[in-house]
């Protein structure tokens, strides 16, 4: 799904001590913020500057990692970062820019900023290449922010998760309630349509007080191999006995800072669920565990751990069953305010992700296997506390297609 309903309660304060902190943490000599008309929402975000208080002229900011921080405005809004610590350098010609930029940089061997090498992790990369090219004619070392950003735009606080685990009691029932409505609509011949089931869903979160910037995704058959399907109306959208569900769904409180839960998982309206099934649900779900257990031991002997290492573990498990080339997607993304947040995605497909894991952050799993006749996911989401203990949530974790039937 795409990231639009990012919703925060207020622009946070800039906070030079734990920049700094940040900076000394990973062993990066300074910062260097920049931004031309919004182009980099995350340097705007870290810095405190609102979306309509975005300008249109190029500025920069470096934080080094010891000492105090410097600006470089343009003359025409020479007070765009009067809010932040720091002096002030005014330009106004191009070629002033260029020479401020310079200084800006001077005695830094090593800055980070939005930049991602061979453009290896877009969601990153909001800096020109020309912007880099300058700063690395500088004589220093650009490497990405990617680490830093996560501490500011995807670690959670104890508020957080909290609300994401008491959420997930009732995403988790959610499953339970879309189930039982399949069941009494489809039995003794009976149908019940995609969109019905949906809003039924829609209904629980209303009731508990739960938002959500898309609605599920309800999908009967064929359409479940599609991975993001848009639950419809019409004959081929009638969930009927003996077919295959796949439902994924995602939802916060309607609260400032919430954060989502986001689970898929699948049935069989019948009494039993055939091998067919079975055996491709048994390889989406060893890959998933093969995941989960990849994070686990990561953090349990210290080991660093990125994005794309958990993604490989989960893509060699279907791989090597053969049906790799139906495994069409990343295997997670990052989890906050957002459904798709700004940290460590799940991904060495799509995207190189080499983002670390830390703690305090909340990332989906869901590795899939995408048929024309079905497709099969399983989605668990993972938070690693600041202890580095791996919590799985969203109730039990899914262990075999659900016989709908036989259990409603």
């Amino acid at each position: 799904m795409t990231n639009v309903d990012r919703q925060q309660s207020e622009t946070p304060a800039f906070d030079l001590a734990a920049v700094q902190g940040v900076l000394r943490e990973f062993g990066i000599h300074g910062w260097l913020l920049y931004d031309f008309r919004g182009n980099n929402p995350l340097a705007c975000r870290l810095l405190g500057i609102a979306e309509d208080e975005v300008g249109t002229r190029r500025w920069f900011y470096v934080v080094p990692a010891e000492g105090q921080p410097h600006k470089l405005v343009h003359r025409i809004e020479d007070t765009a970062l009067d809010h932040l610590p720091g002096e002030k350098t005014i330009y106004l010609r191009w070629q002033e820019l260029e020479a401020g930029v310079s200084t800006l940089v001077k005695g830094l061997s090593t800055v980070a900023m939005e930049y991602s090498s061979r453009a290896g992790n877009p969601y990153v990369a909001r800096v020109d290449a020309g912007t880099v090219e300058l700063v690395k004619e500088q004589g220093v070392d650009v490497v990405s922010s990617g680490d830093l950003i996560q501490r500011f735009e995807a670690t959670w606080d104890d508020e957080q998760w909290r609300m994401h685990q008491e959420v997930s009691v009732h995403t988790n029932s959610a499953f339970d309630l879309a189930w039982r409505t399949i069941a009494d609509a489809c039995r003794d011949g009976g149908s019940i349509e995609e969109s019905a089931v949906r809003e039924t869903i829609m209904a629980h979160f209303a009731a508990h007080n739960m938002t959500t910037y898309h609605p599920p995704i309800v999908a009967r058959g064929p359409n479940s191999g599609l991975p993001h399907y848009e639950t419809g109306e019409g004959d081929d959208t009638v969930i009927r006995q003996d077919e295959f569900v796949l439902i994924d769904l995602w939802a916060k409180f309607d609260r400032p800072r919430a954060v989502y839960s986001d689970l898929t998982r699948v049935g069989y309206v019948g009494e039993s669920v055939p091998d067919e099934y079975t055996k491709i649900f048994n390889i989406v779900a060893a890959a998933r565990d093969a995941g989960i257990q990849t994070v686990r031991v990561a953090f349990a002997s210290g080991q660093p751990l990125t994005g794309a290492e958990v993604d490989d573990a989960t893509r060699t498990v279907i791989e090597a069953t053969g049906y790799g080339e139906y495994f069409t997607h990343r295997t997670g993304h990052s989890i906050g305010q957002e459904t798709h947040g700004n940290g460590a995605n799940i991904d060495n497909l799509e995207t190189r992700d080499q983002r670390r894991i830390l703690p305090g952050t909340c990332f989906s799993i869901e590795p899939g296997i995408y048929l024309p006749e079905f497709g099969i996911r399983s989605e668990v989401d993972v938070f690693v506390d600041f202890d580095g203990n791996v919590h799985v949530t969203g109730g039990e974790v899914q262990t075999e297609v659900l016989p709908i039937l036989a259990k409603y």
